[in-house]
């Protein structure tokens, strides 16, 4: 039966296994210590917790997990605000608490908009926010005291992948650029100062416009000047010709075509098929005080992602939903048709792709893989954001949540690879395997490190 949304949630406007315990335990009260017990006393005992778990094994999951949920593995905090960026791929955030996934799992979730990305970091580091739907390389700048404070810090889950893109001007298009090496020839011919935004210095975005640049032996810093800009603002300055191109989420690809001042050079699908892009993050202090709780979210999230994934009619629910002014702020159809997978350009070609953005896909997407996260850090040794190698495994191992994912999973019975590590080839026909980080952080042509 198909589920009916409920009244949407208004998020919090800001300016800026292992199974866990069923609760099926006998009582504290009937407990008998069996080393001092009488041996009558002994078998009672045994034959009673036997009873309990025969009868626990009979009762459907669902009651089961509400009793997990109200016993002593109940999460910690029960209430908490989840902060987001306006981008599409925050969906499975929003929709988890606007269908109630979360209160399955004895948690509220309050989705808290803000401003910039840069808001979202200082929010989590101070604990005004629990979590935020964030970019990957964010939370490990942190870690690692780039761009910001140091503090540890944590990654959950992943959220999606796929769904970004880089936009160009309708300027370079009138030029002749359609594409990476076109653009390498503008560049050349025109000798003009070229500038190009993305959305937090090591987030996501900043690492794929930087490989794609450098992928076409453009240096990112060298020939060109980088920029900062919050995503809902990326079309705003292109219009007004504060750049020449930009890396972000959708929906704001999207609407650069429709409000006719940019294009799609590329996607970022086409940089990495099957890339890690937005996590659940949260600090370290804050796993550690509620685990429980962190279990909780993870379980609701992968419910809402399951759910969105489903079918054509979840997704243009959720495109719904998400575009109200409350969330993304924008057109439903300018959600809808990336998610659907249905691209066009802004010259003329589309095509439906396949690997479009996906908040689940039969579990394979919300893995915290550590190849995933170690790869950032190499990026991050690229650019010279980094200034020296570091344990690239140990600190993945120490972010990247894992045990506490695989608990999760179990609970929404979602498949968990048998592999913390991952092989992918990426635009450039370079493989990253994890092997060896600090080889491959310097083996590039086009860096700064």
């Amino acid at each position: 039966m198909k589920q009916s949304a409920k009244p949407m949630p208004p998020p919090v406007a800001t300016d800026r296994f292992d199974v866990p315990s069923q609760n099926g335990a006998v009582p504290e009260a009937d407990l008998v210590d069996t080393k001092t017990a009488p041996e009558s006393s002994r078998r009672r005992q045994l034959a009673i917790s036997a009873g309990a778990l025969s009868i626990m094994s009979l009762i459907p999951d669902a009651v089961r997990q509400n009793a997990w949920a109200a016993g002593s593995d109940a999460p910690e905090k029960t209430e908490i605000r989840i902060g987001f960026i306006p981008l599409t791929d925050c969906s499975s955030v929003v929709m988890a608490a606007v269908k109630e996934f979360d209160k399955k799992y004895g948690i509220k979730i309050i989705p808290t908009k803000e401003a910039s990305w840069a808001a979202v970091r200082d929010k989590l580091v101070n604990g005004e926010l629990d979590m935020a739907h964030v970019l990957y390389g964010l939370v490990y700048g942190v870690q690692n005291g780039i761009g910001g404070p140091k503090k540890d810090m944590a990654v959950l889950m992943s959220l999606n992948w796929n769904g970004q893109a880089i936009t160009l001007s309708e300027g370079l298009r009138q030029a002749g650029v359609t594409d990476g090496t076109s653009l390498r020839a503008q560049m050349n011919k025109d000798k003009r100062d070229y500038t190009f935004a993305q959305t937090f210095p090591t987030g996501t975005h900043a690492m794929w416009l930087y490989y794609w640049l450098g992928a076409h032996d453009i240096h990112p810093f060298k020939d060109a000047k980088v920029i900062t800009v919050p995503p809902p603002q990326m079309v705003a300055n292109m219009r007004v010709g504060n750049m020449d191109g930009y890396c972000v989420g959708e929906p704001w690809n999207a609407r650069a075509i429709v409000d006719k001042v940019g294009f799609t050079v590329t996607t970022t699908q086409d940089i990495w098929r099957e890339h890690p892009e937005k996590v659940l993050g949260t600090t370290a202090d804050f796993v550690s005080k509620n685990p429980n709780t962190c279990r909780a979210a993870i379980a609701a999230i992968l419910e809402a992602g399951k759910y969105i994934d489903t079918s054509l009619s979840t997704k243009r629910e959720m495109a719904e939903v998400v575009a109200d002014r409350a969330y993304v702020n924008t057109d439903r159809d300018v959600i809808l048709g990336r998610i659907l997978g249905r691209y066009e350009n802004g010259l003329g070609k589309t095509w439906d792709d396949p690997n479009h953005m996906k908040f689940y896909a039969d579990g394979a997407v919300n893995f915290p893989y550590l190849t995933d996260a170690m790869w950032f850090m190499t990026q991050h040794r690229r650019w010279g954001l980094l200034k020296e190698d570091v344990d690239y495994l140990a600190i993945a191992k120490k972010v990247n949540q894992i045990d506490l994912y695989k608990q999760a999973a179990t609970l929404t019975k979602t498949a968990v690879p048998k592999d913390a590590m991952r092989t992918s080839k990426l635009v450039d026909g370079v493989v990253w395997d994890g092997k060896d980080p600090k080889k491959y952080a310097a083996g590039f042509k086009t860096k700064v490190a």
